[in-house]
């Protein structure tokens, strides 16, 4: 094992590290470095990939169900670690902390809402009240080792999802994780443009960002849209409705939930990932008291008019919902010509596949079947940054510094072309095990640490 002894910020240094989800989506896990201790942002997984990573052009190599980056480097000087900060409760930023944090033994800092997340799945693991939660109330700072973290409010496509602003006696960073601009957010506020525009007149050192959709022109839409978009489509429909979506998308489930109402239909979840977070969401508060959810054991005795189903599975999974409707081994119910089944989703790629193999079995059904770049009305809105509103967020932040993350390295190049266009004086393109230095003097090493990935058992 290689020793980063060696490798140590101090009190003129400010450092940044991903060991995990640059030059990649997926499985985020970052540290920043300054005055002799480390804090991390992040600490997630990815689904279905193999143990090296497919920028390394390493040849075929056998897939894991559950991947995690390889936290080698900071378990070895854990005494350092100052803490660890998660942004949402997306699985790939929350989804590897009950594995690895026995390795780091230090303090966690969320918002209530992952919170909850994260004290269910420690609790899984065997964790439970043996983790050190501290749950913070989002808009609020806190003194993490020398790090001044400042919690701001931004929209994504889960409740409470947090840029953090990472103050220093060098320097302030932005730290947007994944975001967008949404005006209409059907779950918590609009998007505060004005909290952002603050930042342009501090000095600010660094925006490091989310990259996902730095190639798609134009702005994202908003989640609102979507749901409008879901009714005009559901409303048409005869049969039974079958959507699939993302389980942690809280916005999505209430916007179907209406239009359940409106519709006369009945709703139901199927998925433990979609029941877990409805769970999560009624215990914190995000779910509307007047929307019922009916049991899934009571739709197969309904009219399929009447039923409307949300289902776990939209990657094509084998062992998500969907795929076992797609196969007659739902023990809820089954299938019928003239149902439909919506994707209200992207497909990621890599995925392509499996979501064909499972198109093909439900039209065998003679099932309709709408995905979302081919329906005529927006059905799925991204929870990421289109140009049009990375150009903005360096517009109204100007910082000296611009690090794409949370992207493939097309997408982080993309997003480095529009820093520059908008004057942003000092673009970093580079991967995971890159040190970039931020303060005194600006720079990147390259593959300065061993970046690796390992298998989580689940």
């Amino acid at each position: 094992m290689s020793s980063y002894s060696s490798l140590v910020p101090d009190a003129q240094d400010l450092w940044f590290l991903p060991l995990g989800g640059t030059g990649e989506i997926g499985m985020n896990m970052n540290l920043y470095g300054h005055a002799g201790q480390w804090l991390m942002v992040d600490c997630g997984v990815t689904f279905d990939e193999p143990l090296v990573a497919p920028y390394l052009n390493a040849g075929p190599a056998g897939k894991h169900h559950v991947v995690a980056p390889d936290p080698a480097f900071i378990t070895q000087q854990r005494e350092q670690l100052a803490g660890l900060v998660i942004t949402h409760g997306h699985e790939d930023h929350v989804g590897a902390v009950a594995a690895i944090w026995p390795r780091l033994n230090c303090p966690v800092y969320t918002t209530p809402f992952t919170a909850e997340i994260l004290h269910r799945k420690l609790a899984q693991a065997g964790l439970a009240g043996k983790v050190p939660v501290r749950v913070i109330t989002p808009d609020s700072q806190v003194q993490i080792g020398p790090f001044l973290v400042h919690w701001l409010a931004i929209t994504h496509s889960i409740p409470e999802p947090q840029a953090l602003l990472i103050e220093t006696a060098v320097g302030t960073v932005l730290h947007t994780a994944d975001w967008k601009i949404d005006a209409q957010p059907i779950s918590g506020k609009p998007f505060d443009a004005g909290l952002y525009r603050q930042l342009g007149n501090t000095g600010l050192l660094a925006v490091v960002g989310d990259s996902t959709n730095a190639l798609k022109p134009g702005f994202s839409i908003s989640e609102r849209i979507c749901g409008e978009g879901l009714n005009t489509m559901i409303k048409q429909c005869t049969g039974r409705v079958v959507v699939s979506c993302f389980g942690s998308n809280i916005a999505r489930l209430i916007s179907l939930a209406r239009i359940a109402q409106k519709t006369g239909r009945y709703m139901a979840l199927l998925g433990r990932s979609l029941e877990n977070m409805l769970g999560v969401a009624r215990k914190t508060g995000y779910w509307p008291d007047d929307l019922e959810i009916v049991d899934k054991s009571h739709i197969g005795y309904l009219p399929p008019s009447e039923v409307l189903v949300v289902a776990t599975g939209s990657q094509g999974e084998p062992r998500a919902a969907v795929n076992r409707l797609a196969i007659d081994a739902s023990p809820f119910f089954e299938l019928e010509a003239g149902d439909t089944v919506i994707f209200s989703s992207i497909v990621i790629p890599g995925n392509e596949k499996a979501v064909e193999r499972l198109i093909e079995k439900l039209q065998k059904k003679q099932v309709q079947v709408i995905q979302s770049e081919d329906s005529d009305v927006p059905i799925h809105a991204s929870g990421h940054p289109c140009q049009e509103e990375l150009k903005l967020m360096y517009q109204w932040t100007k910082p000296y510094i611009a690090i794409p993350v949370h992207g493939e390295p097309e997408h982080l190049q993309a997003h480095a072309d529009i820093a520059k266009s908008l004057g942003v004086q000092r673009t970093y393109v580079g991967r995971n095990g890159d040190l970039y230095l931020l303060a005194p003097q600006p720079g990147i090493r390259r593959n300065r640490v061993k970046a690796g990935r390992i298998a989580l058992t689940q």
